[in-house]
This record gives structure tokens, sequence and C-alpha cells, in this order.
């Protein structure tokens, strides 16, 4: 078990949490949940002891062993990627070493003749003889092939850099492992294979995310950050949602029948105070008044975007259509892709990481010319787009209110215009002036996201926008994409957002693509039965 004790933490003015006191159990699996820059990740960290709170203690219990997530890989850059994840266990790793070293050597002192007869013991009890077995399925289950695992960690991408750092801290197999965001870079059938391994880890775990499906699937508690205080719900963020509500309307009720009462005794007392046979019934009334308080109904610390996609210009039947189209780099990506793309689908480009699905989407969208083959858009589309990357389109230079200035409608928006415009999207204050280059990835991203309302288009296309949304930001745009009723083309790795969403499945493989009218539970369910 691992619990804080009255925690606070301040940066000057500012308090993100002020004496929290909360258990984390063993056999439990916490979601830590709260709106951006509450502070979740600075105490994730207080409880990992990267940081020191302004006040109060953490107490682990004796012999636990805590993992978390790191996000540095630059020390091992030349590693190979299975040696990498063996890291992870850093008892074992160093015995490893150590044992290959004595092994090495063509003669040994009297003091190394000792240790090399003890440390083969050692090493088979720290579980060295599948250490590398077992490093090679943690890798598989994300995603990394074993034709890569002898290769340097240097050799892959960032976000594949970021699995192996997973990988080593599941490896680790701790007591009490804390999980930052794991499922950033994941795709949806290594974010599956986490959460089944997730739910077999016998210790405790505590996972900051913004994904509602993973959430769903791995904890069994929330911990919920919000008006500088933690407080712990059973159940996962679906149960917690319900619960709030829950509480919202029962305290809401409660103050409706209070107040109901106040009235009824403040007419009594004003009716009958000055009246010499009533006057004992008022003052009792009165003590009776005193003592009712209206709960206060504090309403969540969070707040959401207000996105409404509103298309400027009718769309036609005819959206988008590829004939025959090929797209190769080093190897072929796909070849042969005829799609015809109608005015009011919601199709979803899913499949693992690095098979092609933002390059068919620039394709598809006209940012990207095909090797072969065509593509076509109706005369009457207009598209507004989300990037994977936001450097593609933010220019980091200028003003945040400056950048969004470009794409006005041709008449132009006043300065008070555009204020108004940022601040559903949340900007407030000073943080209009900011430099694109200094706004966090959820800034950027609803950034972007105005400027697609600005542009008002009647075909939408988003290459992972929920990747840097908090879950507030990611429900107010699933519900404004449901809502807009022309044609949306995304590519996503959030379950729930493909769910909620989809109307049609096209799913990149390594050898094809699959191209599915139906929802994404139909498709899988249609991938099942394929299979039997």
């Amino acid at each position: 078990m691992i619990s804080a004790s009255n925690i606070s933490m301040r940066f000057g003015q500012q308090t993100l949490f002020e004496n929290v006191s909360v258990k984390f159990t063993a056999g439990n699996r916490y979601g830590l949940i709260g709106a951006n820059g509450s502070g979740k990740s600075t105490f994730m960290r207080i409880l990992s002891g990267q940081e020191y709170p302004t006040s109060g203690e953490i107490s682990v219990d004796k012999g636990c062993q805590i993992g978390f997530l790191k996000q540095d890989h630059y020390g091992i850059q030349d590693s190979k990627i299975i040696d990498a994840v063996c890291m992870g266990n850093e008892k074992l790793w160093k015995t490893h070493v150590e044992r290959d070293y004595l092994y090495s050597q063509d003669e040994l002192t009297d003091e190394e003749e000792d240790r090399a007869n003890n440390i083969e013991g050692i090493f088979e009890e720290l579980g060295g003889y599948t250490m590398e077995a077992d490093a090679a399925k943690l890798l598989v289950g994300l995603g990394i092939s074993e034709d890569k695992h002898e290769q340097p960690l240097s050799t892959l991408t960032g976000g594949f850099k970021l699995r192996v750092l997973l990988a080593q801290v599941l490896f680790f197999n701790p007591d009490i492992l804390l999980l930052d965001e794991p499922t950033n870079h994941l795709d949806i059938s290594s974010i599956d294979w986490l959460c089944g391994f997730l739910k077999n880890h016998k210790g405790t775990v505590i996972v900051i995310s913004h994904n509602r499906y993973f959430l769903n699937q791995v904890c069994t508690n929330i911990a919920d950050l919000d008006y500088c205080e933690i407080r712990s719900f059973n159940g996962n963020y679906d149960d917690f949602m319900t619960a709030c509500a829950m509480v919202q309307e029962r305290l809401q009720k409660e103050n409706a029948k209070k107040e109901n009462r106040i009235a009824e005794l403040k007419e009594f007392i004003n009716r009958f105070s000055a009246n010499a046979s009533k006057a004992r019934q008022a003052t009792s009334r009165q003590k009776e008044l005193e003592k009712i308080q209206v709960d206060e109904v504090k309403p969540s610390s969070r707040v959401s975007p207000f996105i409404r996609f509103m298309p400027k210009t009718r769309l036609g039947d005819k959206v988008i259509e590829t004939v025959d189209v090929v797209k190769t780099y080093d190897v072929e990506l796909f070849k042969n892709v005829s799609l015809t793309i109608g005015s009011d689908e919601k199709i979803a480009i899913i499949g693992t990481n690095g098979v092609g699905k933002t390059t068919l989407l620039k394709i598809l969208v006209k940012n990207l010319e095909p090797c072969s083959g065509s593509v076509i858009h109706g005369e009457t589309v207009d598209i507004s787009y989300f990037p994977q990357d936001s450097a593609d389109i933010l220019n980091m230079e200028k003003r945040a209110i400056d950048w969004l200035a470009t794409f006005s409608p041709p008449e132009g928006l006043t300065d008070g215009e555009l204020r108004s415009f940022m601040g559903k999207m949340l900007f407030s204050g000073d943080d209009i002036h900011k430099p694109v280059k200094v706004l966090s990835g959820g800034e950027k991203a609803r950034l972007i996201i105005a400027k697609m309302l600005l542009e008002s288009g009647n075909v939408l296309a988003l290459d992972e926008p929920t990747n840097h949304l908090d879950l507030e930001s990611i429900e107010a745009l699933n519900y404004a994409l449901t809502l807009f009723k022309n044609t949306v083309i995304f590519v996503s790795h959030d379950r729930e957002f493909i769910n909620s969403l989809a109307t049609r499945i096209i799913e990149l493989t390594p050898d094809k693509v699959v191209d599915y009218r139906g929802t994404m539970e139909e498709y899988e369910d249609w991938k099942k039965s394929r299979k039997k």
C-alpha cells in the first residue's frame, strides 16, 4: 500500500492541492483523473519520490517496490532494445552483467571465484534464465516485433522508444506501478494488450490517462483531483461519472426541500411573530430556521470547450473518390486503393502504427500525392484538417490570436470577436497573447480546433485529434462530431471515440486495406466470425 498524508503543493501563489490524504491499496487499480493543469503528474511524481511536496508525507509499506514510467531514453540510446527492457529490473541486470564478466575472464581472483560459485543461484532466483524471453513477450505485446529486439534503441522512432520504456517498467513488475499516460503512442491492439496485462497485475496500479476505454477496462477505482483535493470512488470511469451525477442530483433535491422549508418557516415567522398567541410557535420555527443549512453544490472545477462545427456551404452527394491509389516509401504501404466516400459518413481509419494511416488520410485530403492512381474531390468539398503533428500547420513564432486571425473569414473579425472565439476554446486573459511555441499540447490542439471552426468546412479530416486533449475536451469534441451531419474522416487509437462515431471502418494492414461499412463493434464481430 502507498498513502499520502496531508500533502500540499504550491508554486508561488498557485496551490495545486491542499492537505490531500488518500490511500492506494494492494490489488486495486486507480485512475488518477482531473483537468489539465490540476496537478496529476506532479502528484504522481511526489508518489514516486521524484518530487517533494510543500508539506505532508508519502508512506509506503515496508518491502514494497515502486516502479514508474520514465520519459527519458537518452541514456540508453546505444543499448540493444531487449537489454533496455531487462534494465528495468536493476538487481537482475547488475547480476547479469557481473555474471557475464566473470564468465568472460580467463583467470579469477579467489574473491571472484567465490562470487562465481554463488552467482548462478542468485541469477536463477532473480529470474535470469527467463529474462530475455519475458522481456521479448512484453515487447511483442507492445507491437515491437522480435526481429528488432537485438537492434539499438536509437533505431526506433520516438513513439516506439516510449513503448520500450513502458516495457521496462512492466518488466520490473513492482508492487506499486505508477503510469503517466501509458497509452500515448500505442495503437488499438497494444492498448488492448496493456489492459489485459494490468488487469493481471497483483499489486497496486495508479495510472493517469485521457483514454476513456482504457480507464473503463483497467480501473477498479477512480481518484479524482478536483478543487485542490482528491476524492476516491469505487468503479471505473463510467461508474465515476454516474456516481457524480447522482451525488449532484441528490444534493440538488435535498437543497430544494430545504429551501421550500425555509420559505415556509419565514412566511410563518413574518405573519405571527407579533401575535402573542403564536409567539412561542414563531420562536420555535425561528430556531428550526437557524439550524437549516443549504449545502453548497460545487460543480466540477473542470471546464469544457464549446465546439460546434457549422459548415458555411452545402455539401453535395459526391465527396471523395480514389481510383487505384498506390503509395510507396522504402516499402509499399498500400496499393490499388479504390474508395467512394459519401456525404454523411463518419469513417475511422485504423491499424497498427506504421502501416500508413496518416499517409492515407493526407492523400484523401490532397495534402500528399500518391505514387500512382487518382483522388477526385466533389465540386462542393471544402475540407477542414486537423494534423497529427501540430507543427505541420502552426506558426510557432506567432502569438496564438495572430495565428488564428489568419483563418478569419474574408470580412474579418474584430479583436473582441477573436477573443470571444478563443474563450470558447478555454483561452482566457493573456493566454491569447502567448507565442504558439510555449502552448501545451492540449492548448495547441484546441487552437487547431478553433481554426477548423473558423474555416467552417463541410468535410472534417482529423488525424489522432484526442492525443493531447483532456477528458472534458475529448468529450466535447466527440459530441460536436456526432452533431455534424456531413462527412468526417478520422484516424484514431481511442476505441471509445471510434465506437461512438464511426459508421464505416477502413483498416490498414501490412497486406491489404479492409473497407467495412458498419460500426467498430460490428466490424470486430465480423472479423471474429471469419476466423471460425
